[in-house]
């Protein structure tokens, strides 16, 4: 182990922690903490405002569980993903989605990399900028993932830069994306959802009479078909005792951004994304409904999940041609994506746009 130098100002970094046994990495500044999971995905677990005390990401009701330290009941492949799936942010590559075989192998929900140990270096640890590189190649398919996590002093931004390498020595396909779950306290009926303008279809997700939106619908945001008649607000979230479960992807985006704001907290999440790679914005919205495994009715949170393609890259309704991307051989792909956490005024209605710097501006009154 080596020894880093120890600071209680500024930016912070280290990779000396361990959690419930899993391998840990704490980056922090004055505005913000994140905790990620190297021994899991290197799955962001904690996203936190300091000032407000809010931690932006949802947790399932289980949390966080060492795969080592007990036996799945059986190897169901929908389920294995779920029994270690603790909430927060993974990245998902190459494979999103529910099981699937890829090119003669069998993949459980949502991939191999979520649930792999990832390794970690730490680039920089100054009181100005901390900055960590994690990255891991998958064994089923053939892929190399690394992701750059950086915060620098004085910025609620956590900016992150992320490639997949297709080390085959052939074409191969890949849904890539991110897993972003929301959950309470941040989350609640006050919030606001705003995105740029987009489209949207409705494959709809749970027992109909949970629903949320009339499944089967193309539309264009913020308004949508209710499920029962009537027309919903996208912009609004709905309480917990609505007891509804729905899903929806949004296409055709008008800038790469979301905003989520509770202006009770006086507190708000964002991210930014380039639109380009990742061209779908899945909406993932459990809002105490979910009856049966896994939820149980128990949860209450939304999926804002920017992803290249529609899930195991299934074409869009009426057509043939498959969503996912498609590398040639050796090819990378990289991205850069800003999470930001902000106070809105008092007087903002909501979000008007975040720049890609991740510089968040208000609709007034």
């Amino acid at each position: 182990m080596h020894y880093q130098m120890e600071r209680t100002d500024g930016c912070r970094i280290s990779d000396a922690w361990t959690y419930r046994g899993l391998k840990t990495v704490v980056m922090e500044n004055e505005l913000i903490k994140v905790t990620v999971l190297a021994d899991k995905g290197a799955d962001i677990y904690e996203f936190i405002h300091k000032p407000t005390d809010t931690d932006f990401m949802w947790r399932t009701p289980w949390g966080v569980r060492d795969p080592r330290k007990f036996i799945p009941t059986t190897g169901w492949p929908g389920g294995i993903w779920q029994d270690v799936y603790e909430g927060g942010w993974q990245t998902l590559a190459p494979t999103g989605g529910p099981p699937m075989t890829y090119a003669g192998a069998e993949i459980g929900q949502h991939s191999e990399a979520t649930t792999m140990p990832w390794d970690v270096q730490i680039l920089d640890d100054t009181p100005e900028r901390v900055s960590a590189r994690f990255w891991v190649r998958t064994y089923r398919t053939p892929f190399f993932i690394e992701k750059t996590l950086s915060i620098e002093s004085g910025n609620p931004v956590l900016t992150v830069e992320e490639s997949i390498v297709n080390e085959a020595e052939e074409e191969s396909d890949a849904v890539w994306g991110q897993h972003i779950a929301l959950g309470p306290p941040f989350l609640s009926e006050h919030c606001r959802l705003d995105i740029p303008g987009a489209g949207f279809i409705v494959p709809g997700e749970g027992v109909e009479s949970e629903r949320r939106l009339e499944s089967g619908q193309a539309g264009e945001w913020p308004m949508a078909e209710k499920n029962g008649g009537g027309r919903v607000d996208l912009r609004h979230i709905p309480p917990r005792s609505d007891r509804l479960q729905d899903y929806m992807s949004f296409t055709d985006l008008a800038d790469g951004w979301y905003a989520l704001t509770n202006p009770v907290r006086r507190v708000g999440f964002a991210f930014v994304f380039p639109k380009e790679t990742f061209r779908y914005l899945w909406y993932w919205q459990v809002f105490g409904g979910g009856r049966g495994y896994p939820w149980y009715r128990r949860t209450y949170n939304v999926g804002l999940e920017p992803f290249s393609s529609l899930p195991n890259g299934l074409p869009m309704p009426g057509s043939d041609e498959p969503t996912s991307m498609r590398l040639a051989a050796g090819e990378r792909r990289s991205v850069v994506m800003k999470a930001v956490a902000y106070v809105p005024p008092e007087s903002a209605s909501g979000v008007q746009s975040v720049s890609p710097d991740g510089t968040v501006s208000f609709l007034d009154g």
